[in-house]
């Protein structure tokens, strides 16, 4: 393969996965967004134990998060007909295979970043 074709291939490739990058943030660069996903680890979740899980969280913008990370595939929401009626929230496969990536990212904050104090 000729230095042209191959520099050509390699731009495609870098702009593809910068597209796939901004697309991720987009979504995961929102605040509350990964702490949402991070509490849905552990396994399904209802709204208020979500709520109460993430300090500072406001109601609207966890309704929101949802609404987003469920848009994206990486929430699925799910309404079991009551009595009561019960909505619960939990991570996806798609969800699942980003825990990966999240804890890597967390590692490296960890490692890399000043942290405030407890």
């Amino acid at each position: 393969m000729s230095a042209s074709v191959r520099s050509h291939a390699d731009k495609e490739e870098c702009d593809r996965g910068d597209a796939a990058l901004t697309l991720a943030f987009t979504i995961l660069g929102q605040r509350w967004s990964a702490l949402v996903l991070g509490s849905l680890r552990a396994g399904p979740a209802g709204f208020r134990e979500l709520s109460r899980a993430i300090d500072g969280l406001s109601d609207s913008v966890l309704s929101d998060r949802l609404a987003k990370l469920t848009q994206a595939r990486l929430v699925r929401r799910r309404v079991e007909e009551g009595p009561p009626v019960s909505v619960t929230y939990e991570l996806t496969d798609h969800g699942e295979a980003l825990m990966p990536a999240l804890d890597q990212i967390s590692a490296w904050a960890v490692e890399h970043l000043d942290l405030p104090p407890d």
